[in-house]
């Protein structure tokens, strides 16, 4: 694999510097390279490399952020401490609250957590240097969706016990008895199983399509230089990665809002008493 990964290295830097539309070198579209980086350190056993430290800068930077906004909090907040209160009480009144009702308020640092966790993931795509989405590499949603599954479960069953808590999960109340012969194994297979699974894909798929998208018509703009036709062309494919730039903002902040809400609606379950 190293070895492949070092040929699609060397072919793109060639791509860089020669290959252009019209001179015979067919067009590098994006693969496996575009999401596969080499350790950038190591700390003991651990190697940290591109995403891995984009997502402990994230994590730094929103500590940082919420914790000089509200570290001296004042009656009358000043502009850094009124952006963090809108933020919160974003999260708090549009998401848990909503979603949860008055039971939501426990929950409220968690989703504020996530939500912006998963935000500044989604959003090092659009930072200069960075320039890639964390949430494109499947392994940080599923553990963030492995990390709503336990919080989800163990709400459940702490709120409901154990018989209440497998009742919560499979046997939804007011129904003809016999529809639970078929409702009770598919509630089953969904809660537990195919609702940790649709978080992470989710939020993986919208990332690596997003990234894909914008790295083909990025790689585009500047193959099709060296000729006249050729930057009417890539003229075109500038305008259009702007275009999707600015939409994939919106999917970003999107999809960092839809895991939140879906976290909320989970978390509201959970908190409902089985009958």
């Amino acid at each position: 694999m190293s070895k492949e990964l070092a040929v699609s290295s060397d072919q793109l830097l060639a791509f860089e510097t020669d290959c252009h539309l019209f001179k015979d070198c067919g067009f590098p579209a994006p693969s496996v390279w575009s999401f596969l980086f080499d350790p950038i350190f190591s700390v003991g056993p651990v190697d940290f490399n591109k995403p891995m430290l984009l997502a402990l800068i994230g994590t730094v930077v929103i500590l940082a952020f919420f914790w000089a906004a509200f570290s001296k909090p004042k009656l009358v907040p000043g502009k850094f401490q009124m952006v963090a209160e809108i933020l919160y009480d974003f999260v708090r009144n549009g998401i848990a609250r909503e979603t949860i009702g008055k039971k939501g308020e426990p929950f409220v640092p968690f989703l504020v957590s996530l939500f912006f966790f998963v935000w500044i993931l989604n959003l090092w795509a659009l930072i200069p240097l960075a320039q890639f989405p964390v949430n494109s590499v499947i392994a940080f949603p599923v553990g963030l969706a492995l990390m709503v599954w336990v919080v989800y479960m163990t709400v459940t069953f702490k709120t409901n016990g154990f018989v209440g808590g497998i009742r919560n999960l499979c046997v939804p109340s007011g129904l003809p008895k016999p529809i639970y012969v078929i409702l009770t194994p598919i509630e089953f297979v969904s809660n537990i199983f195919v609702r940790p699974f649709t978080l992470a894909v989710r939020l993986f798929a919208n990332m690596f399509a997003g990234h894909i998208l914008i790295l083909i018509f990025t790689i585009a703009t500047w193959y099709m230089l060296g000729t006249l036709l050729g930057t009417v062309y890539a003229t075109a494919s500038f305008a259009l990665t702007l275009v999707l730039t600015v939409f994939e903002m919106f999917i970003q902040a999107l999809q960092a809002y839809v895991f939140t809400v879906l976290t909320a609606t989970y978390l509201s379950q959970a908190l409902e008493e089985a009958h």
